[in-house]
């Protein structure tokens, strides 16, 4: 309930220095009292809480709640804030409880505004063509499918025309300061929507943006901060002098150390410091760290940037028009470059500069290698790394988000669908280059790429052992709890639905079946999916489903894999593919066991114990990097050849008590 002020506490507001345009156009509400308003001036329609807590601060400084040297122009001000030190004004804002503003120059929505929503950003490609129009729902995949399915207008059409009418309905000539906001020492605020719990400290301009911070993930934007047209998501710190230009930021992110972005958009879990980027899709977990680092024009997830990492989007023909694709889970090692147009294969590895636009999509888990201005591919290589394997148990682990309404679905699984079927692909081009150009030829040319004869046999080995590894995981994790008589066995190998049959897609994180996808941009085009909300929903419910979709397309391969039927399987064909899988889990373990050897070599100790002996060198590494036999991620490898060892024994078991 608001009443007007009565003359005695007009009276006394007046003694405290305070002024307005029309005493009158102030409402207060029940429980206000004015010992806590010094040195205001109110214009406009105002409301004002009651000012009765206190706030306290590190170093044991608590300050009263109330109105301190401040102007305030037609503003709602919550219970228990603290408002001081206004050099400028604070115009058009609602307030919200318990909030703390102090040392600001001005806050101020001078228009209607969409809070940054609606905001066109020329991802990809700088010139145009691919833009994307950011908003609060935005998750990876609608931008992805904004993005890159410019071939459907009438799909682009519908999606622009939900985000449209989410931005007008979401726009206000009032901006919005959540509950327990504090806003300190910042200069400029224009036409910004805050969300609850956000700390904004120190920041030089902030114009046309939303910072969706909540309770439960806040937001913090730190000092030297400048950010034009922008939204940033629960969960996400953007600090030390970072410069935003129209981009979105997702939820938990990280961007520090004046790192500069225009026209990007940042997914969950993305770290930017010290570089810059232009015109970027950054999916989920893409990490640039290095002052010497560019990313222009190009679509990355689960990706690590070297040092000096550099791409070109244009030719000097017709302008920077080109843009490529680094498929999940790629790295660039220290001063590598790639002239686009390119797309690099899933969890490759691309060393040295390479200018011929290389293709090597249907190569994942390859190296790129430079050599003489040419570029070699080892496909299937990354296999063997233990770097890769880390990589896959630590993305999971680094989820940083907490706000329980997540945009990004994200699918971890090194080994999927649609690495497995990148696979199945590369084992067909390699083995069609046998047979086009002879076994022993010294080398072979896919794709603008040099392939050596040894890299080829090795590529078509540990793709072969990973297929298996694949399908048999697939097989035992459908079998568990199932193996009573052979009829169960098959009834459970049924596929619970026969979505998931063909090609798979990542999109931008989430990995779906095509026609399941299909059937989401049929239902945009159609009209049937008409809310942003309900794309959301849609493509939750294909992630929650991955498992059954990934047995109705692993048991299809098993079946042409193994020269299988339904209805004839035996116990002793399904003891084969298990003999099969643990072969190659072993030995792809063993492998992996080798490559993590290497980091405890004598080359691996130059530079330990720099003034010592031989022994002090191996004291001293010890010390630092501890024994290769009790390091984390080695005993984890040797437990889980025992785990995997121990299972093979108990379902072949249990087959065999079937026979």
């Amino acid at each position: 309930m608001y009443r007007q002020l009565t003359k005695e506490e007009i009276a006394i507001l007046e003694s405290q220095n305070c002024r307005a345009e029309n005493w009158n156009a102030i409402e207060v509400s029940t429980g206000f009292e004015t010992s806590h308003i010094h040195h205001v001036a109110f214009s406009g329609n105002i409301r004002l809480g009651q000012f009765n807590s206190l706030f306290s601060f590190p170093g044991g400084v608590k300050k009263h709640s109330g109105l301190y040297q401040a102007t305030l122009h037609e503003c709602e001000v919550g219970d228990n804030v603290l408002i001081e030190n206004v050099q400028n004004y604070i115009a058009n804002y609602k307030i919200g409880a318990n909030t703390f503003i102090q040392n600001v120059d001005c806050i101020v929505v001078d228009q209607k505004s969409t809070f940054g929503n609606g905001v066109e950003v020329a991802v990809l490609n700088e010139t145009g063509g691919r833009e994307v129009k950011i908003n609060d729902k935005l998750s990876a995949h609608i931008a992805y499918i904004l993005a890159l399915y410019r071939h459907r207008p009438q799909l682009i059409a519908q999606l622009n025309g939900m985000i449209d009418y989410y931005s007008q309905k979401h726009a206000s000539e009032t901006g919005t300061i959540g509950e327990n906001v504090c806003i300190t020492n910042t200069s400029l605020i224009r036409n910004v929507r805050i969300g609850d719990n956000a700390r904004v400290e120190g920041v030089c301009r902030l114009e046309n943006g939303s910072i969706n911070s909540n309770e439960y993930d806040p937001v913090h934007i730190g000092y030297g901060v400048i950010a034009e047209d922008f939204i940033i998501c629960s969960g996400s710190k953007v600090e030390d002098g970072v410069m935003l230009t129209r981009c979105f930021v997702g939820q938990a992110c990280r961007l520090g150390h004046a790192y500069s972005a225009s026209d990007s958009l940042f997914f969950s879990n993305c770290q930017g410091e010290n570089g810059e980027a232009c015109s970027i899709f950054a999916g989920p977990y893409t990490v640039t760290h290095h002052k010497s680092t560019l990313l222009i024009a190009g679509m990355f997830s689960f990706m690590n940037a070297g040092s000096g990492s550099n791409q070109s989007n244009h030719m000097y023909k017709l302008g920077p028009i080109h843009q490529g694709i680094i498929e999940r889970g790629g790295k660039t090692t220290s001063d590598s470059y790639i002239l686009w147009p390119a797309k690099i294969g899933a969890f490759s590895l691309i060393m040295g500069r390479h200018y011929r636009n290389p293709d090597t999509s249907d190569m994942p888990f390859s190296y790129l290698i430079e050599n003489n201005d040419e570029t070699v591919l080892v496909p299937g290589i990354n296999l063997k790394s233990v770097g890769t394997i880390r990589d896959a148990q630590k993305f999971p682990k680094r989820d940083n988000r907490k706000d329980p309404n997540r945009l990004d679905q994200i699918n971890f699984n090194l080994l999927s669908p649609y690495t497995v079927q990148k696979m199945f692909r590369g084992v067909e081009i390699l083995k069609g280059l046998q047979e086009h150009c002879g076994e022993i030829s010294e080398s072979y040319t896919y794709q603008s790429c040099k392939i050596n004869n040894s890299s080829l046999r090795r590529g078509l080995e540990l793709y072969d052992k990973a297929i298996r590894k694949f399908l048999g995981n697939s097989l035992i994790s459908r079998l568990e709890h199932y193996t009573d008589s052979i009829d169960t066995v098959r009834e459970r190998l049924k596929p619970d639905t026969p979505i998931g049959l063909g090609k798979w897609r990542d999109i931008a994180g989430v990995l779906m079946p095509k026609q399941t996808v299909d059937e989401l941009l049929n239902g945009i085009e159609s009209g049937e999916i008409s809310k942003l909300k309900d794309i959301n929903a849609f493509i939750a419910k294909a992630h929650e489903n991955y498992y059954s979709y990934e047995w109705t397309w692993a048991w299809d391969k098993i079946q042409w894999y193994y020269h299988l039927k339904l209805e004839t399987i035996t116990p002793n064909d399904i003891v084969r593919i298990v003999e099969d899988w643990k072969e190659a889990v072993v030995s792809l373990d063993q492998i992996l066991y080798e490559d993590a050897k290497k980091e405890f070599s004598l080359n691996a100790r130059t530079g330990f114990g720099a003034d010592g002996d031989n022994n002090e060198q191996r004291l001293d590494f010890e010390q630092v990097r501890g024994v290769f036999e009790k390091n984390t991620f080695v005993a984890s490898l040797i437990q889980h050849i025992e785990r995997k060892t121990n299972l093979r024994n108990r379902v072949v078991e249990e087959m065999k008590g079937l026979s």
